[in-house]
């Protein structure tokens, strides 16, 4: 990033790189409000105002207790900021040959908010956008949602550069690649069979009925991956599940704690691999960490291991360079890492219609 003041080169092209993610609570006393900023997103809960408010504020004020207890496990906020700010440096730097790319943080429930995020670049004034959720896999529930509040807050804050989406990256080489890496130090630490878990975070039934892509996704990645490994590991046993259910509803599976409950029953270890999160935070540090092993270990698993998420490595960090140099490449509105529409037909929820 250039310094304070200083010029561009000349010719040089502006480019604002926006960082999307979920954020979290930076103090206790910010849990309540952020539960209230999520479960008030229609995305998530698709009813209309006021309802939508008036449950929102229910909801939230009912689980912030329990989220504050999780919060305390890792000192009472979430890294979730901090650890995006690594990430947009390293992007930074490896855009350097990309004229002056600047990365900008727009969170979607905590601050740096989405419209803290405009007003940054509208002041940077760039001559083209790109939008980079760090979600691999899309879902309407997160990328969907992130996009949709950055145009329509870009669009009252006057905000016109020409700006390029990238909807999703499932199976990008410098993902499958950096997940590999990462795998294969786990793997060296078990002893006997395992069994490798993609652990996702879980949706609804009812949303992946409506034909959100996010599932299909989330399988075609650990797909990726675990075909990627198969060289060194013949025969590798491996499955996808998710985590982190709330509330009532019938959402997808296996779970997790089933599966680690399976694993358990056949006397297996597992290396459990965060397939849907690009950084550490509540569900990885106290969820996947401290509840699912403690999980594992009254299960009788033999050996549990939870491979890290990806952070600033340089496998993801470069196949991110690499996705928005395609992406502005490619000067579409909207692209996935292969270009076009990468869901099949049947799945409504894709952002390519």
């Amino acid at each position: 990033m250039l310094k304070d003041g200083a010029m561009p080169k000349d010719g040089a092209e502006k480019i604002a790189v926006v960082l999307f993610n979920l954020g979290g609570p930076n103090a206790p006393e910010a849990v309540q409000p952020f539960l209230f900023n999520l479960f008030n997103d229609k995305a998530i809960i698709a009813l209309p105002q006021p309802l939508r408010w008036c449950l929102a504020t229910l909801v939230s004020h009912r689980r912030a207790p329990v989220a504050r207890k999780i919060y305390d496990q890792i000192g009472g906020a979430s890294p979730l900021l901090g650890l995006t700010r690594d990430q947009a440096r390293a992007l930074e730097a490896a855009l350097a040959d990309r004229g002056e790319a600047r990365c900008f943080i727009a969170m979607r429930y905590w601050h740096p908010m989405t419209e803290e995020a405009v007003l940054e670049v509208k002041n940077f004034a760039p001559d083209r956008i790109v939008l980079l959720p760090l979600y691999p896999q899309f879902s309407t529930t997160t990328s969907a949602s992130s996009i949709a509040e950055w145009h329509r807050l870009a669009a009252a804050e006057g905000l016109h550069a020409p700006t390029h989406a990238l909807c999703c990256y499932p199976t990008d080489a410098g993902l499958v690649e950096a997940h590999g890496a990462l795998i294969r130090a786990a793997i060296d630490r078990v002893e006997g069979r395992f069994r490798l878990l993609f652990s996702a975070h879980g949706l609804p039934k009812k949303i992946v009925e409506r034909g959100d892509p996010y599932v299909w996704q989330i399988e075609r990645s650990a797909e990726a991956i675990a075909e990627s490994l198969a060289p060194a590991y013949a025969g590798l046993d491996w499955t996808v599940c998710y985590q982190s259910r709330v509330g009532p509803l019938d959402w997808v599976g296996p779970s997790t704690e089933d599966e680690l409950r399976r694993a358990g029953a056949e006397g297996l270890a597992v290396v459990v691999v965060p397939i849907a999160f690009v950084s550490e935070h509540s569900e990885t540090l106290v969820e996947l960490d401290i509840d699912y092993r403690a999980i594992a270990e009254q299960a009788g698993v033999a050996d549990y291991v939870r491979v890290p998420a990806l952070g600033v490595g340089p496998a993801f960090i470069d196949g991110l360079a690499g996705l928005v140099r395609h992406t502005l490449d490619g000067a579409a509105d909207l692209c996935s890492h292969r270009g076009g529409r990468l869901c099949p037909a049947g799945l409504k929820g894709c952002p390519h219609g």
